[in-house]
């Protein structure tokens, strides 16, 4: 939450002038890098790539001495604010065998109007439809309190026809949310499902992504 005034500290007033999703080219101590106005959680973020990979113990010392004021950390991404903000984690959610169409959203960033490899491919597959859909789905019972380890089984009218991707408790919706692998037919909201998790079944509902925040301005603030 306090990232802009980390990143106002290290370069200055005018990298706060960054619109979401934009990037720059920039230097901090000689240390040249990009610095873009994004991130992994749904939150107010920036990312620094750096342009010389020899001075990255550098960088990690300038960062964290500037953000010892704001009390920074070094943690792993929050997989609840991601969550949360409907962000998905490649090779846990999704894989290089599924496409576009079949993950909530995502349909939207393939432009036809572009010459891209994989157009033609894409374009059976808008035309054909796609059979399952990556949704978000609402879970009961007691409020998680460990990562998902593995995928769990999704069931449905006594058949099981899908797995559980990610899940964790939102603190904020006071929730389990999560995503998961489900026929077409199901992939609306409000759709009655059951996941096997170690101590049994559960029960679950289909619901609309983002869970927080659809018109993204956290981040954007």
């Amino acid at each position: 939450p306090k990232s802009k005034e980390v990143v106002r500290d290290l370069f200055g007033s005018d990298v706060m002038d960054l619109r979401y999703y934009r990037c720059v080219q920039t230097s901090v101590d000689g240390i040249p890098v990009v610095v873009s106005r994004t991130g992994w959680t749904g939150e107010v973020g920036f990312e620094i790539y750096l342009r010389d990979s020899s001075r990255g113990l550098e960088l990690w010392d300038l960062v964290m001495e500037a953000g010892r004021k704001y009390e920074i950390r070094a943690i792993a991404p929050s997989d609840q604010r991601r969550l949360e903000a409907g962000i998905f984690n490649y090779g846990n959610d999704m894989t290089i065998e599924d496409n576009p169409f079949e993950i909530s959203g995502m349909e939207r960033l393939v432009e036809f109007s572009a010459d891209f490899v994989g157009k033609p491919a894409l374009e059976r597959i808008a035309a054909q439809g796609v059979t399952r859909k990556l949704v978000g789905v609402e879970i009961g019972g007691e409020p998680f309190r460990l990562w998902l380890e593995d995928f769990w089984p999704v069931r449905w009218d006594g058949r099981v026809v899908g797995k559980l991707t990610s899940a964790s408790h939102s603190f904020r919706l006071k929730r389990n949310i999560g995503y998961a692998w489900v026929p077409i037919e199901l992939a609306g909201p409000g759709n009655e499902l059951e996941l096997e998790s170690p101590d049994g079944w559960v029960p679950a509902v289909t619901a609309t992504l983002p869970f927080l925040d659809p018109g993204k301005d956290i981040p954007k603030a």
